[in-house]
């Protein structure tokens, strides 16, 4: 009897588990991808075909165009704008039967991948993107060949769409391989590089760059910069630097290339005049030069203006008396001087004027 008892329950309890797996797979939606510009048919669970159910998207009736044949429901031409959550009800009581995801993309197409080793000799790293948008979900798969070997791939943790390769060894003249596929529920596309080692060392810019003006000297700055904290090796892979420098009047730069020093003294600075500074960087033999690094401004040292400063006391101001303001307003007008030239004139006056006349 006991024995009985039990199997009973066995068997209630595994309906019951089946009877929640099939309401909870009616709950949980299911993602349907489809392709943009395609016809699609959206089936409602496993209901027979002459079965009589409605739709609804995101919790209200589909507006969209669209046919019902039984349990499944047709959309014509399908574009994101069909994108959402649908859900299906068995006629008459209205029974929740499924639940679609449908998500609307296009096939990935061939990526674009650029490698380049900013560690040398430690490793490189390769990324990628994708042109154009596929709207669902892409995933890539990376395989790397050197010397008829797959080497080792690492995903970049905080860079999904990258990953690091160590160098197995320095110095080799046989090529790598990269291939990328993107993969995503409507298709795939690969595209593969290949390069040598000296072709994709690349350092990181320069960093701490400064520029200081030099006391007592207004032609001059004194720049300085430490070398990229990526690059691991210094001292057996040495960079070398060129810098370039422009005041902000002007458009031209004026270069320099340095072999493996880390400061320079610009001579030719302009008085006054605010320089714009920036610096790059390269392997002494193989590879290209890095981006420019953070751009820094300067200005030469400027003399700064002599105050000069009086030490005389002020004299004390002293009470002066003026002259009553004449009280004509009209200007006076001056004698002429009487003199005893003019007065000799005066008296000989008669006796020429008689003498003058005798003789006419």
């Amino acid at each position: 009897m006991a024995n009985l008892v039990t199997s009973l329950c066995c068997v209630v309890l595994a309906a019951v588990v089946v009877a929640y797996a099939q309401r909870r797979s009616q709950l949980v939606a299911r993602n349907q991808y489809e392709r943009m510009g395609s016809d699609v048919t959206m089936m409602c669970g496993s209901l027979d075909s002459d079965a009589s159910v409605s739709w609804k998207v995101n919790g209200t009736d589909v507006r969209a165009q669209h046919r019902l044949e039984g349990p499944r429901l047709m959309l014509t031409q399908v574009d994101l704008g069909h994108n959402g959550l649908y859900s299906c009800f068995q006629n008459p009581h209205g029974d929740r039967r499924d639940t679609i995801n449908l998500r609307i993309g296009i096939p990935p197409r061939e990526p674009t991948v650029t490698c380049r080793s900013n560690t040398y000799p430690k490793g490189f790293y390769c990324s990628w993107h994708q042109l154009h948008p596929t709207y669902i979900p892409t995933s890539f798969e990376v395989d790397v060949q050197h010397n008829q070997r797959s080497l080792e791939v690492q995903k970049d943790p905080a860079h999904k769409n990258r990953c690091h390769v160590r160098f197995p060894e320095v110095f080799s003249s046989f090529p790598y391989i990269v291939n990328v596929t993107a993969v995503n529920a409507l298709g795939k596309a690969s595209a593969t590089v290949s390069f040598e080692e000296s072709n994709i060392v690349k350092p990181d810019p320069p960093e701490s760059v400064k520029a200081t003006p030099i006391r007592y000297n207004a032609r001059r700055l004194e720049v300085s910069w430490q070398s990229p904290a990526t690059w691991p090796d210094i001292d057996n892979f040495p960079l070398k630097y060129f810098l370039r420098y422009r005041p902000l009047i002007r458009e031209q730069w004026q270069h320099v290339e340095l072999s493996d020093s880390t400061s320079h003294t610009i001579t030719d600075a302009y008085a006054g005049k605010e320089y714009i500074i920036q610096v790059a960087a390269k392997d002494t033999e193989i590879g290209t030069w890095s981006d420019w690094s953070v751009a820094v401004h300067a200005t030469p040292w400027i003399e700064e203006p002599v105050q000069i400063t009086s030490t005389t006391e002020m004299e004390p101001l002293t009470e002066t008396k003026t002259s009553p303001i004449p009280s004509s307003n009209a200007p006076q007008k001056a004698e002429p001087p009487v003199g005893r030239a003019a007065r000799l004139l005066t008296f000989f006056s008669p006796l020429l004027l008689g003498m003058l006349l005798l003789f006419m």
